[in-house]
């Protein structure tokens, strides 16, 4: 390493993925001095109004939408104690109906790779990241920007190293280790639920995970646990922060908190790829690169 500052990049889809996958870890991070720095691929402007009790859509269409989920998620970085960074890409919208619809032209999703990787490329040259976080190939639910986000990440850890790609977006750099995020396990949801009712409460996760394990989902591997309970309020703040999306009583807050921090005080990711030696399980994404020099 160039010098003893450690740097995490975290890439997601849209304004408030940031603060519903990994988030707690992030703040852990930029708490003990890592250079964290969220990246969002779209401006999250089709997004619908979720919380209801945000009020009437934001006037101006998708502009408009675009221009509230920015200072949302302004407030939210900084709950985080977190850097942001959009790399400008339109919001595809969720398709919905059967057949499904098109996706709607100039959208993130039907953007060709190279072109929509050469801003995260030459991101990733600049910021010079030890360790990367995006999603698993399945973009963790079936929307289109959270699919084509992996597919941009992947494209970026593998070719910002090499001189020959992406010529024009600088000095190449090569990111140490690669992670998907886990945000919301059935093992996470199990020990959530079990909890509560073992002290007398209602869980609001049976239809959840009866649904699950009836579809027979498979999990994917967890190498990597990150503990994280002290920063809860900080992810909480973020989450809040995202208002046209986030329910101040739905169900990101059903868990009481000291509950949570008792059996499951920890965010977990998976190992994807990485160019420093390490043994699994984790639980550091800088495992294996702390007091490194190359």
């Amino acid at each position: 390493m160039t010098d003893d500052t450690l740097r995490l990049m975290a890439v997601h889809a849209h304004p408030d993925d940031e603060s519903s996958k990994g988030a707690a870890t992030a703040a852990r991070y930029a708490a003990e001095g890592v250079e964290v720095l969220v990246v969002t691929c779209t401006g999250g402007e089709r997004g619908d109004v979720l919380n209801p009790h945000y009020g009437p859509t934001p006037a101006g269409g998708i502009e408009g939408m675009r221009a509230v989920r920015r200072v949302e998620m302004a407030a939210a970085a900084a709950a985080l104690g977190v850097r942001q960074h959009w790399l400008g890409f339109v919001d595809s919208g969720l398709p919905e109906g059967d057949p499904l619809p098109p996706l709607p032209e100039g959208c993130f999703a039907l953007t060709p790779l190279e072109e929509a990787a050469a801003p995260l490329v030459a991101l990733v040259r600049e910021f010079r990241p030890h360790v990367m976080t995006t999603y698993d190939p399945s973009g963790g639910y079936p929307h289109p920007d959270h699919v084509m986000c992996h597919t941009v990440s992947m494209e970026a850890w593998e070719a910002a190293g090499h001189p020959d790609r992406y010529p024009d977006a600088g000095a190449p750099w090569h990111p140490l280790k690669l992670y998907y995020d886990h945000g919301f396990s059935l093992a996470r949801m199990r020990a959530a639920h079990d909890a509560i009712l073992a002290a007398g409460g209602e869980s609001p996760f049976s239809d959840w995970i009866d649904s699950r394990e009836a579809r027979e989902v498979p999990e994917r591997a967890v190498t990597t646990r990150v503990r994280c309970d002290d920063y809860f309020d900080r992810r909480d703040a973020a989450l809040r922060a995202h208002a046209t999306q986030i329910d101040p009583d739905g169900w990101f807050f059903a868990v009481p908190r000291e509950l949570e921090r008792q059996v499951w005080p920890w965010e977990e990711f998976e190992l994807a790829a990485s160019r420093v030696p390490t043994t699994t399980p984790e639980d550091d994404l800088f495992a294996g690169i702390r007091g490194r020099r190359a």
